[in-house]
């Protein structure tokens, strides 16, 4: 089959790989039909590429169609349309049972210390093959993928294997009250459905980038929007809009690669570029992230509010500003998507005949995964008024 695959810094090809097959009673096969870059995906592009190796094939959004079940894969059959949470979990183990997915205890990467396995993710989550491909092995199909009607597009559940999800969960983690303000750091997928959720739920919502697409869709949801690349305090600027209180509630939908924090971009640099043997022991263990959004989204916050994080970390020894933390008594909440514990009340809304999320017009671009790497520098870029990329095999 062909597949995108992994082959060095900032480098990825299309390949001719051996098709998947049925290795565990509970695998699924699916025929890809649509999968999507996901921001998270750039992490692999750079900073996490000592964990991965060349001819490892990437993706983590995909959806489908059920083309072998295993004895064990549940109600599972051929002909199936699903979609596959990206995170691994066997929905029965104790962290399960809690709702906690992206912990599942059977496919917990122990050996790195680190939680449910990932679809297309490093060593660090598994190295299970990823969906940017036209075959996914599915592990634990008895539990993880998301059966979908047939008829409608694509897009219009493409989306349930990690971006609704994920920002979902942001914003219910945020704590915010009905008529309370929410502010979004970083408005690319994740952020622009965070604040469309938001609003859903009847919230205020400001949103803080620097991108002019991307604030452009955003104002287009009613979203009020602070451009970074205009204002030299962006706390100053989130204070000014709540009359000096600060937001209910923040979403740090950016991560380890945030704009605005030379002295760490460097390091971070530097590391990419050592040998694996000696970058994957700095990476894992003294790394440092890009903070500039999730410092914002701290400084930006009321007192006693909460920052809801889905931004990707990885560092070890990241500097915080504990005490103001501890003084304005703020609330945390952070990790990878429990995917399937809000997949019931996202399917809910898909299924209506409204469009209210915009989901089926969401992707900026759509491309045959032969245009895959060309996709990953437009991504990386923010070029072409790219926001979203879906790829079909």
């Amino acid at each position: 089959m062909r597949a995108l695959t992994w082959q060095g810094r900032e480098k990825v090809s299309v390949e001719d790989v051996p098709d998947p097959v049925i290795q565990q009673p509970n695998d699924a096969i699916i025929q890809v039909t649509s999968t999507a870059i996901c921001g998270s995906d750039l992490h692999l592009y750079t900073v996490l590429g000592p964990f991965l190796s060349p001819g490892d094939v990437l993706g983590h959004e995909t959806m489908g169609v059920v083309v072998e079940a295993g004895p064990e894969a549940g109600d599972l059959e051929v002909g199936d349309r699903v979609v596959v949470p990206f995170n691994i979990s066997c929905g029965t183990c104790w962290m399960c049972s809690r709702g906690l997915f992206a912990q599942c205890e059977t496919t917990q990467v122990t050996e790195f210390g680190k939680g449910a396995s990932l679809f297309g993710y490093t060593e660090l989550y598994g190295s299970v093959p990823g969906g940017q491909a036209e075959f996914l092995r599915v592990p634990q199909a008895q539990f993880g993928p998301i059966k979908v009607p047939e008829g409608v597009d694509d897009e219009r559940y493409l989306f349930l294997s990690d971006v609704l999800p994920t920002a979902w969960q942001a914003f219910m983690w945020a704590d915010v009250p009905e008529d309370g303000t929410l502010a979004v750091f970083g408005l690319g997928p994740i952020g622009q459905m965070t604040a469309r959720i938001a609003k859903l739920y009847g919230a205020r919502v400001i949103g803080v980038d620097s991108v002019p697409e991307r604030l452009a869709l955003a104002r287009q949801w009613d979203v009020e929007v602070v451009d970074t690349a205009s204002v030299d305090d962006v706390p100053q600027a989130v204070l000014d809009l709540t009359g000096g209180r600060g937001a209910d509630g923040t979403v740090d939908a950016v991560g380890m690669e945030a704009h605005g924090s030379p002295v760490a971009e460097a390091a971070i640099g530097l590391v990419g570029h050592l040998p694996d043997a000696l970058a994957k022991p700095v990476t894992d263990r003294l790394a440092v992230d890009r903070l500039k959004a999730l410092t914002d989204s701290i400084k930006s916050v009321r007192r006693g509010g909460t920052v809801s994080v889905s931004g990707v970390y990885g560092g070890e020894v990241d500097p915080m500003p504990v005490m103001e933390m501890f003084d304005r008594g703020i609330t945390m909440r952070l990790g990878q998507c429990h995917v399937k514990r809000w997949t019931d009340d996202i399917i809910e809304l898909l299924d209506k005949d409204t469009d209210v999320l915009g989901v089926e017009t969401f992707a900026t671009h759509r491309l045959p995964l032969d245009e895959a790497p060309a996709a990953y520098e437009m991504f990386q870029e923010k070029s072409d008024g790219c926001i979203k990329v879906v790829l079909k095999p």
